[in-house]
C-alpha cells in the first residue's frame, strides 16, 4: 500500500460531509436534552429495547 491519499469521488465527499452534519446535530440535540436524576447509565433503553435491570426484564 501506498502512503499516498486517494482523492476521494464527489458522492464520497457528499456522504462525509452528510455524516458530519448528522454528528453535529446528534451533539446539538443530546447538549439540549435536560438532565435526569435518578435514570439509568449508558445508552437510552428505548433505542435498544433492552429493558432490563440487574438481569430483570422489566416493562412499563
Amino acid at each position: 500500500m501506498s502512503d499516498e491519499k486517494r482523492e476521494l469521488t464527489p458522492a464520497a465527499q457528499r456522504a462525509l460531509a452528510e455524516a458530519e452534519e448528522r454528528r453535529k446535530k446528534a451533539e446539538a440535540e443530546e447538549k439540549a436534552r435536560p438532565k435526569e436524576y435518578g435514570g439509568r447509565d449508558g445508552p437510552e433503553p428505548v433505542r435498544y429495547g433492552d429493558w432490563e435491570k440487574k438481569g430483570i426484564a422489566i416493562d412499563f
